[in-house]
């Protein structure tokens, strides 16, 4: 898959295209049923799909400060992508001008001019260009006039009755209360914290169970707090498959912690992670965190929360 960094990268010479837009944070099922109709459009036409996203989200530069909790990295956003079939991604940075660009001028400018589109393929509550005025109606009625199809695709709920959307708005609330089963539904696998493992302060290692502690991205969406079965995976070595990991999150009340923090214990492994950059998967909360009256009562509980990790994953 080619990877472009604003318009400036597309190769010269470049033709027509099948594109579809979006933030596309976390990549959901939802996300996924409407890339995968943009390849789809793609394919019957011989064109290349492009997908066109956006960094930093907007939110945070029409609203500063505002920036939603993030659910993919850009750098695991172009993994998932690239696995649905896309064939060009390409990031446009997200700036004060671009955001005062009105919906007619982007359509023109960037679809038309510069990614030459057949056709554009978009969620039907689409909506783009300065104050959000443009949608799937005026990008009809553009296409109509600079020769594009548009197709606004149906949003995917969670079941028959339409109540729940999924949506990285309603993602982002299952993982912050905790919900990591519900959000893994939503997106069709766990949810990932990727990060880089650094230095703690050994308490973990004094109790019997050194932990990993990972250093998160900004805006990174971490799960409500509490003690976790995740998955734990070395993303600089493609020959190790995913070890099983007791995970909490949290400040550690047993002994007056403050600094939150996500820290891994990892089973049946004997080995310091220490600078690697590693992904946590999310699969079941087991507990909320809690302050013990002991560190024995505390080792007590952990060893019950590894034998429950173990138990959990092993029938994954």
């Amino acid at each position: 898959m080619q990877r472009w960094r604003g318009l400036e990268d597309l190769p010269s010479g470049w033709g027509r295209c099948v594109a579809t837009i979006g933030v596309f944070d976390g990549v959901h099922r939802g996300h996924q049923e409407l890339i995968s109709r943009a390849v789809e459009i793609a394919r019957d036409r011989g064109l290349p799909c492009v997908l066109v996203t956006f960094d930093p989200h907007p939110s945070e530069v029409v609203r500063p400060g505002s920036h939603p909790a993030q659910l993919t990295t850009l750098r695991r956003k172009a993994e998932l992508v690239e696995s649905l079939g896309v064939d060009a991604l390409c990031v446009l940075p997200f700036t004060p001008e671009l955001s005062k660009v009105t919906a007619e001028e982007f359509v023109h400018e960037v679809l038309v001019e510069r990614l030459h589109i057949a056709a554009v393929v978009v969620g039907e509550n689409f909506t783009f260009g300065n104050r959000a005025l443009g949608n799937v109606e005026l990008l009809t009625k553009l296409g109509h006039r600079f020769g594009f199809s548009t197709e606004g695709a149906k949003l995917v709920t969670a079941d028959s009755s339409g109540e729940i959307t999924f949506s990285s708005t309603y993602i982002r609330a299952c993982i912050d209360a905790g919900d990591v089963r519900a959000a893994q539904a939503a997106l069709g696998r766990p949810h990932r914290l990727e990060g880089i493992v650094v230095r703690g302060d050994g308490r973990g290692h004094e109790l019997g169970f050194p932990t990993a502690n990972l250093s998160t991205p900004r805006f990174a969406a971490v799960p409500a707090d509490g003690v976790y079965a995740c998955q734990f995976t070395l993303l600089n070595s493609a020959n190790r498959g995913p070890l099983t990991a007791a995970v909490s999150v949290g400040t550690n009340p047993t002994f007056s912690g403050r600094e939150r923090r996500v820290e891994a214990f990892v089973l049946d492994v004997d080995e310091d992670f220490y600078g690697q950059r590693v992904a946590i998967d999310f699969v079941e909360r087991l507990r909320a965190m809690e302050k013990y009256p002991s560190s024995e009562a505390l080792v007590e509980q952990m060893h019950l929360d590894v034998a429950r990790t173990r138990e959990l994953l092993d029938n994954e």
